[in-house]
């Protein structure tokens, strides 16, 4: 099921490269129409960045959720499916695990500056087979630099192992404006209200109220990012005002909406 209950996407290609035609290659996308990859992996690991549009990588520990201000690094060799809204322009770097100093088994968002950005922007527009020993190799060391010492931010739903959470996980995806409470939620799975709280603690390291809301706030990214306006996803999200919205967002980012999108 798609997150957050968006129409159905349609399923894009994965290139079908047997090695890395250079260290540290690049890759660009215009993706006009929500789109996801089948579940794979690479013997290298991936960056997965968009100038515009959001990303959403899912593995079986949760949803990595990258805005135009973030990416996500993905390690060589892990499951992962990617998900992208209307209209994402991508500019995703593959990297050959020789090169790649982070040595990290699970995804991480990382922050995206402005000059990694610019760096990312200036590096797509090389040829494939660029000259390692010149001025595009140098290049490329400076953006591989930059990326392995990118900070890694907390923009990830993490996702229970237990089948009975699973299911409320789901139904809260599909359906994020739901109101439903812990307690209800207990009778409908016929299992007391403390186990689920306690559950939803072991498995996301989140309670049930905190989960909700940060998955909420996570799929209020894309609406945001396309420009829609900040009461409509707040109702769209559950919440009752748009003020109780933009503090639980303040609380999340650190930042309002607007400010969180100017900054990008």
């Amino acid at each position: 099921m798609p997150p957050n209950g968006q129409p159905k996407a349609y399923r894009r290609s994965i290139p079908g490269l047997q090695s890395l035609p250079r260290p540290l290659y690049g890759r660009i996308e215009s993706l006009p129409n929500r789109a996801l990859t089948h579940r794979h992996s690479h013997p290298w690991v991936q960056l997965s960045y968009a100038i515009a549009g959001v990303l959403e990588i899912h593995t079986d520990a949760g949803r990595f959720v990258a805005p135009p201000q973030r990416a996500v690094w993905i390690p060589a060799g892990l499951p992962h499916r990617v998900y992208s809204s209307p209209r994402t322009e991508m500019r995703s770097l593959y990297i050959d695990n020789s090169v790649a100093e982070r040595q990290v088994s699970v995804c991480q968002v990382l922050v995206v500056s402005p000059l990694l950005r610019e760096l990312i922007s200036a590096f797509s527009t090389l040829p494939v087979e660029y000259d390692q020993d010149g001025t595009p190799g140098r290049l490329a060391q400076v953006l591989l630099d930059q990326v392995n010492a990118a900070p890694p931010v907390d923009l990830m739903l993490p996702l229970p192992r237990d089948a009975r959470l699973r299911t409320l996980c789901r139904s809260l995806q599909a359906q994020p404006d739901g109101q439903a409470t812990l307690a209800q939620w207990s009778q409908r799975l016929a299992v007391s209200e403390k186990t689920l709280s306690r559950l939803f603690l072991r498995d996301t390291g989140l309670t049930f109220r905190a989960w909700r809301q940060r998955m909420r706030l996570l799929g209020a990214l894309t609406p945001l990012e396309q420009g829609q306006r900040v009461t409509d996803v707040a109702l769209a999200c559950g919440y009752d005002s748009t003020s109780a919205f933009i503090a639980a967002f303040r609380q999340q980012f650190g930042c309002t909406p607007g400010e969180f999108f100017r900054a990008g």
